[in-house]
């Protein structure tokens, strides 16, 4: 268990290039966000999840976003103030095949960073990522400023980045990336 830190469920996005909301889409199952509650259960005391406005389906705790419309980082911003830890884990409930091992391992590079960031074929993945409570005041000025992406949060942070050859030693194919934005993902997944 990674005791200093909540993980958070990113589940409040608009799924528009799904056209249907993710978070319920059944995967081996059980829904994207049953399987991102289970594998941070495995992982953290305390689990999280955020969304637009509260759901009847889920039983964790919720952080609603301050704004309806302030995207991926409204969520984060809203968890992190949320939370009483110093750390907060990110997981994009349409990310099924998080790797708890590349988390475990991920916990240990934050030191005094404010963040810790995979990178695969050069993007960050900021929502599979962890950020330091202490970072929320930078995120809080860029959402005034109106910045919605959390990639653009990252230049303004001390982020260690854990790069591709770190990251294959734990999940050589990069499973834990894979993301199902389109319904294309979605059956892609199901084939895997």
């Amino acid at each position: 268990m990674i005791e200093d830190c909540t993980a958070l469920i990113l589940a409040g996005g608009d799924s528009s290039r799904m056209g249907q909301d993710k978070a319920g889409l059944v995967l081996e199952g059980a829904t994207l966000l049953q399987r991102a509650t289970t594998r941070m259960q495995q992982l953290f005391q305390q689990v999280i999840v955020s969304v637009r406005k509260e759901r009847g389906d889920v039983t964790l705790p919720q952080v609603c976003d301050v704004e309806t419309d302030g995207g991926p980082l409204a969520g984060l911003a809203a968890g992190l103030a949320s939370v009483e830890t110093p750390w907060l884990f990110a997981l994009a409930c349409d990310m099924p095949f998080a790797e708890a091992r590349i988390i475990t391992h991920m916990a240990t590079l934050r030191g005094t960073h404010d963040a810790v960031v995979p990178q695969v074929d050069g993007h960050p993945q900021p929502l599979f990522a962890f950020y330091a409570k202490w970072a929320l005041p930078v995120m809080l000025v860029a959402q005034e400023a109106g910045e919605k992406r959390v990639r653009a949060v990252l230049q303004r942070l001390n982020v260690r980045y854990v790069n591709e050859v770190e990251l294959r030693e734990f999940d050589p194919q990069f499973r834990s990336f894979f993301d199902l934005d389109t319904p294309q993902d979605y059956r892609a997944a199901m084939e895997r």
